[in-house]
C-alpha cells in the first residue's frame, strides 16, 4: 500500500507538469500571449432547496422560480426580488435534474451537484466522479496564481452524504473546503517565502505521519479496514490539494499582486456571528481573487444537507421560527412563507456579490462580464432530484445572452454542465452523462 500510494503521488506531481508548469502569462509578453480574456467559473451551492409554495397556498408571488410575466418578460419573485438589477446579467433554468438523483440517497445531492455522479463510476470502489470546477480548473490554471479556491460554510470535507464541499477532485474525491476568512485572506493575498517554506515543512511532516501509519499496520500484518481507507484517501487527497497550490504560489512568488483596497474586509468574521456580515465577506474574497487573477474556479458552499453545520441555525439568527432544514420540510402556508424569506435572505447576499463583481473593472467590461457564475441546490423542496433551483449569471464576453426563465421540461444539469465548458472555451466532447449541450438560448455556442 506504500509503494502504491507513492506511485499514485510522484504521478500526480508528474501530472502537475506541461502546462501546469509553464511560465505565468505577463503582460510583458506581448498581446498575441495576454490578449485572451479570462474566462473564470463560480459554483455557488445551497443545500435543502428552494420554496416552491403550492397554488392552494396563494403565494404563489414567493415562489423561487418565476410565475408571472410582463411584457413578454419574467417577473422575479419576492424572494428573489433584490437580483432584479441584474435581470440583463443572469437567468433562470428551469426543469434541470440529475438522472442518478432517483437512485441515490437524497441527501447525495450536493454531493453529485458539480459531477452527476454516481449513475456511472471510472473505478471500482468509487463513489463520485470528476466536479466541474475541478476539469475548469485543469484548463485555466497555468493563467493564475491558484488552480482553484474551495470554500464552505464548514471546513473539510465532511462525510459521505453529508458532505462539507462541492468540490471533487479528477479522480472523484471530496476536497477540502476552507471556511475562515483569515485563513483564506492570507493564503490568496500573503504568500511570501518565508509561508511557502514553512508550508511545505508542515506537508512533510503530514505525509512523514502517512507513511508512519501505513508502515505501522504492515509491521502488524494488518490491512487497514475499509472506513480507515477512506479517511486515508481523504487525507492524502488534501495533502494532494495542499501540494499543487504550493507548487503554483511558487511559480508567481516574484510577480506583483494586483493593487486593491481590503479596507471593506472583515478577516475576523466568522460562520458563528452574524449570518450576513460572514456571507458578504466570503463573496468579497472572491470578488477579490477573481479581480487580482489569483485563480478562475472557485466554490462555495453556502448550506449543508440534513441540518448539518453552522448554517442550519441561521434562519434562527434571523428571526425564523425554525432551523434551515426544518423549514424545507413544511408543507404549510406559513412554513412555506417562512422557508421563502430565508430564500430572500440568500439572494440578497447573491446580489451583493454580483455588484461586487460588476464594480471591478476587467480588460474587458466587468469582471462579471468574464464569469460564469452558477448559483443553485440539488433538490427543489423537500430532497425531491427534480426541477432543481437554478440560476446562471454572468458571461456576457462568453457569449452568454440573459434577461430569460428558461424550461423545456426536463433537461439533465450534466448538459448545462457541458454548455458551460464550451462557453469557457473548453472543447470537451461530454461531460458525467451528457448527451448534448442544452439547447438554451442563454449558451450562444448551443
Amino acid at each position: 500500500m506504500t509503494t502504491s500510494r507513492k506511485i499514485e503521488r510522484r504521478a500526480f506531481l508528474n501530472g502537475l507538469g506541461g502546462a501546469a508548469l509553464a511560465l505565468p502569462v505577463l503582460d510583458a509578453m506581448g498581446a498575441e500571449v495576454t490578449g485572451q480574456l479570462p474566462r473564470r467559473f463560480c459554483a455557488i451551492y445551497t443545500a435543502n432547496g428552494m420554496s416552491l409554495p403550492k397554488s392552494e397556498h396563494k403565494i404563489e408571488d414567493w415562489h423561487w422560480f418565476p410565475t408571472a410575466e410582463k411584457d413578454g418578460a419574467f417577473v422575479f419573485g419576492k424572494s428573489t426580488e433584490p437580483l432584479s438589477p441584474f435581470r440583463k446579467q443572469l437567468s433562470f433554468m428551469g426543469g434541470m435534474h440529475h438522472p442518478s438523483g432517483p437512485k441515490a440517497d437524497p441527501h447525495t445531492c450536493s454531493d453529485m451537484w458539480l459531477t452527476g455522479a454516481p449513475l456511472h463510476n471510472p473505478k471500482p470502489g468509487t463513489y463520485n466522479t470528476a466536479g466541474l470546477d475541478q476539469v475548469i480548473a485543469l484548463h485555466t490554471k497555468q493563467f493564475c496564481r491558484q488552480p482553484s479556491l474551495v470554500l464552505s460554510i464548514d471546513a473539510g470535507t465532511g462525510f459521505l452524504s453529508r458532505t462539507g464541499t462541492i468540490s471533487y477532485s479528477l479522480e472523484g474525491r471530496p476536497i477540502p473546503a476552507e471556511n475562515n476568512p483569515r485563513r483564506i485572506f492570507d493564503r490568496l493575498f500573503r504568500a511570501d517565502r518565508t509561508s511557502l517554506k514553512s508550508e511545505h515543512e508542515k506537508l512533510q511532516r503530514r505525509i512523514k505521519l502517512v507513511d508512519a501509519v501505513v508502515d505501522s499496520a504492515r509491521a502488524l500484518d494488518q490491512q487497514l479496514g475499509k472506513s480507515d481507507r477512506e479517511r486515508m484517501d481523504q487525507y492524502l487527497t488534501s495533502l494532494n490539494e495542499v501540494e499543487s497550490r504550493l507548487i503554483a504560489s511558487e511559480r508567481w512568488i516574484d510577480i506583483p499582486l494586483k493593487k486593491q483596497s481590503y479596507s471593506h474586509l472583515n478577516l475576523d468574521a466568522t460562520s458563528e456571528g452574524e449570518p450576513a456580515e460572514y456571507y458578504r465577506n466570503m463573496f468579497d474574497l472572491i470578488a477579490l481573487a477573481f479581480d487580482a487573477d489569483i485563480t478562475r474556479s472557485v466554490t462555495f458552499m453556502l448550506n449543508r444537507e440534513d441540518g448539518m453545520g453552522i448554517s442550519d441555525t441561521f434562519p434562527l439568527k434571523l428571526g425564523l421560527a425554525k432551523t434551515h432544514h426544518n423549514l424545507s420540510h413544511a408543507t404549510d402556508k406559513e412554513g412555506q412563507m417562512q422557508f421563502a424569506k430565508y430564500d430572500l435572505f440568500l439572494s440578497q447576499q447573491l446580489a451583493h456579490f454580483f455588484e461586487k463583481l460588476n464594480s471591478y473593472e476587467d480588460r474587458q467590461g466587468s469582471v462579471l462580464d468574464n464569469t460564469i457564475v452558477l448559483f443553485g441546490s440539488g433538490a427543489s423542496t423537500t430532497h425531491t432530484p427534480r426541477n432543481l433551483p437554478t440560476l446562471v449569471a454572468g458571461g456576457a464576453n462568453m457569449g452568454l445572452k440573459h434577461g430569460t426563465y428558461w424550461r423545456r421540461g426536463e433537461s439533465r444539469m450534466s448538459n448545462m454542465h457541458l454548455s458551460i465548458l464550451r462557453s469557457l472555451g473548453i472543447e470537451q466532447e461530454s461531460f458525467a452523462d451528457s448527451t448534448s449541450t442544452l439547447s438554451a438560448s442563454i449558451f450562444s455556442r448551443s
